[in-house]
């Protein structure tokens, strides 16, 4: 869509715009949408977790310092594109790194570091849970931190006033509104389809485990309200307004939509909310989704249910690990380049040494690797060793190096895939990519459709990410007609005529990617070695 500046101008002044912020992994972004839902200025901030007393967190000041940039930079990328400055919004939302917990008191502090999703500290909870309620409890769902922590008799359980996810907390600190979007609140407890709100009987069953163990709190004056897309969240206050623009431009009065997670955004943003639609993020961690057509037949612990924003049944197969290590290795090529005395930036890096990966054997030669930065849930691994293995008789080379590395970055969350496609028997017509590992044209998308034996389409709006779909979710709350559901909102208004660049898997791909596997699944006792051995 062409963008005509003047009508952007006067929107802008006018507050008809949509903002969408997502606190992501390792970047933190904020997408200004205009008129169509077209974004017309953005910004970003660079952020990393830490490992900090064996928790991976981020702190509280640099949430906000990030927040506060992406917006600040979103904010200069108006006045320098459209000579106007940013004072109003039409509608604001909140996104972040699905799972996690957060746990405040009644003074509203902090009581613990922020534990992301990356922690592979809560087997016995979750174990524990997923047998109690006959429903699939991952380690990185708040429910399993907040039971973990009562198990291991941790003193700031008995002062826990609310619990919530980082997109949840930071909604709640903008607009006072102690609220989650359904997709988001499917990631910290079990969600009941019909009611779109939290399994009632699955809340008895932990509340009264929690009082067997002596706490007079229950999940419900604890847990946030669940809201599903469309709904009001509240507005922006006073005291929102200043902590999100310190400059003090910003109007307070700003309607906000239901937080989601960076799980619910990416299917926004790749117009996966439909059934038989599904959508694979690739960036730190991977995860396909899939919107379901019925539930599945049991229970299966690499499994996840949780739901699209609007509260249909979504199967996600989740990795912890993705491309961090494969970076760290391109990393160091570039470091080879640089003292070569070789200026190399690093998108034509990428770019080469992707594309090398094309030209390796069907199953990577022979060679094996695990890009196990972090623990792997999927494989039961509470901590990780990245590593490379070989032996004398494989075909060592450049072009099979770089393909097993983008192999492994999905040879975990295959597993789970292969429960859903082979075992289960769930049909998805394609998969949507979008993520840092395809943005490379057509590699990631083709070992992508290896993995899964279905097509795999990229979309060229899907490079801006889960911002842009909490900024969908936004503008769609103020600007849907009357009954209007989500699904036909993107369908034909958002994504009508757009089509993505749709690769079939090539069954020399499909058959070599399934040799990788099983040498995967197989060598899993070296990582283990490396795990016990190596520290």
């Amino acid at each position: 869509m062409t963008i005509d500046d003047n009508k952007v101008k006067n929107d802008i002044a006018e507050g008809r715009t949509a903002l969408g912020i997502e606190l992501g992994s390792t970047r933190i972004k904020a997408v200004l949408l205009g008129e169509g839902d077209t974004p017309v200025a953005s910004g970003s901030h660079d952020w990393t977790n830490s490992h900090v007393d064996g928790i991976w967190t981020y702190g509280v000041d640099e949430v906000w310092k990030g927040v506060q940039d992406a917006y600040g930079k979103m904010a200069a990328d108006v006045k320098a594109r459209y000579g106007v400055e940013l004072a109003r919004v039409g509608a604001i939302g909140f996104s972040g790194m699905m799972h996690g917990y957060m746990a405040f008191d009644k003074e509203d502090n902090l009581l613990v570091p922020f534990r992301t999703w990356r922690n592979n500290i809560t087997s016995e909870a979750a174990e524990a849970l997923t047998k109690l309620f006959d429903y699939p409890i991952a380690q990185r769902w708040s429910i399993a931190h907040l039971y973990q922590a009562i198990l291991n008799g941790e003193s700031h359980v008995a002062e826990v006033a609310y619990v919530s996810t980082l997109a949840g907390y930071v909604h709640w600190q903008l607009t006072g509104e102690k609220v989650m979007g359904v997709g988001e609140a499917s990631g910290m407890f079990p969600i009941d389809l019909e009611t779109a709100d939290y399994n009632r009987r699955m809340i008895g069953q932990f509340d009264e485990l929690a009082e067997a163990k002596g706490f007079g709190w229950r999940l419900d004056h604890i847990f946030p309200k669940v809201l599903v897309a469309g709904e009001s969240a509240g507005v922006l206050t006073e005291k929102g307004a200043k902590l999100l623009d310190p400059s003090g431009k910003l109007a307070a009065g700003i309607p906000f939509c239901p937080p989601e997670s960076d799980a619910g955004t990416g299917m926004v943003a790749t117009n996966s909310v439909a059934e038989r639609t599904g959508n694979v993020s690739a960036g730190t961690s991977v995860f396909t989704m899939i919107v379901l057509e019925k539930e599945l037949s049991k229970v299966h612990p690499e499994i996840d249910l949780v739901t699209t924003p609007t509260g249909k049944l979504v199967a996600m197969a989740h990795s912890n690990n993705c491309t961090s290590d494969l970076d760290a290795w391109i990393g160091l090529f570039g470091e080879a380049a640089q003292a070569l005395g070789m200026e190399v930036d690093m998108t034509t890096l990428y770019k080469t040494l992707y594309t090398k990966a094309l030209e390796g054997d069907a199953d990577g030669g022979g060679l094996l690797a695990y890009g196990y930065l972090s623990g792997e849930h999927v494989t039961h691994f509470e901590e990780g060793r990245p590593m490379f293995v070989r032996s004398s008789k494989n075909n060592f080379n450049l072009a099979n190096f770089m393909r097993v590395h983008l192999y492994t970055s999905l040879g975990a969350m295959k597993i789970g895939l292969d429960i859903l496609l082979k075992e289960e028997g769930v049909r998805v017509d394609e998969i949507l990519g979008h993520g840092g590992l395809f943005k490379t044209k057509g590699v990631g998308q083709r070992f992508m459709a290896a993995a899964a034996n279905t097509p795999v389409s990229v979309m060229e709006s899907a490079g801006e990410g889960g911002a842009w779909g909490i900024a969908l979710l936004a503008s769609y709350m103020i600007n849907r007609e009357e009954g209007e559901t989500l699904e036909a909102y993107l369908k034909h208004k958002v994504f009508a005529g757009q089509e993505g660049v749709r690769m079939e898997p090539d069954p020399k791909d499909v058959e070599g990617f399934e040799v990788f596997h099983q040498r995967y699944k197989k060598g899993l006792p070296i990582e283990r070695a490396a795990v016990d051995c190596l520290r």
